[in-house]
């Protein structure tokens, strides 16, 4: 099998380390071989966290250089933004709608950037954009919006839904694990 890689990116916080390490258990289940790569930044202050995950039958590097990732999963709407030069022509980008506001926005240096999904789908990005925020809301927690997104990409891999509960049961604790599902069937059903 061809390596994919896929992104995922975030603001601090939000759960992207869960979630790479939810879809390397998960591809790892599957026998592929999986390369895991964070980048924190300043992750506990707000800034931009990505992970890479690449996976096939032998994987040699953990980085997607631009221009290679079949799939990029935002947290948020800036970061799908920021990140769409990593996207292959034909990748899609699977992202929540939610906006936060970085700090030159917030200390009013700059305006957060307007109609983004407008402009990245004009731009001829394939994105994939959902209110991942209401449904984790719905599934019992905002804090499960990273399930929510891992839901919706699921849907692009031909992995029975079985095996994916499995890796959550796997990497969730078992006091969170009910609502976690539960955001997981919503992201997939949405």
């Amino acid at each position: 099998m061809e390596t994919k890689n896929v992104m995922i990116v975030g603001v601090g916080g939000q759960g992207s380390l869960l979630a790479s390490k939810l879809l390397g258990r998960l591809l790892l289940s599957r026998g592929y071989d999986i390369k895991v790569s964070e980048v924190h930044g300043m992750s506990q202050r707000g800034g931009s966290v990505v992970t890479y995950v690449r996976f096939g039958d032998k994987v040699y590097s953990p980085v997607i250089d631009k221009g290679q990732a079949d799939y990029i999963v935002s947290f948020e709407l800036l970061e799908a933004a920021r990140w769409t030069e990593y996207l292959k022509p034909n990748g899609k980008i699977i992202t929540n709608t939610q906006q936060i506001n970085p700090m030159p926005v917030i200390i009013g240096a700059m305006a957060y950037p307007e109609e983004l999904l407008a402009k990245m789908q004009a731009a001829g990005v394939d994105v994939d954009a959902m209110d991942a925020l209401t449904l984790a809301q719905q599934a019992g927690s905002s804090k499960a919006v990273n399930l929510v997104l891992m839901g919706r990409l699921s849907r692009y891999f031909d992995i029975p839904k079985e095996e994916c509960i499995a890796a959550i049961e796997a990497s969730v604790p078992p006091k969170f694990l009910e609502m976690n599902k539960v955001a997981f069937e919503l992201g997939r059903q949405e």
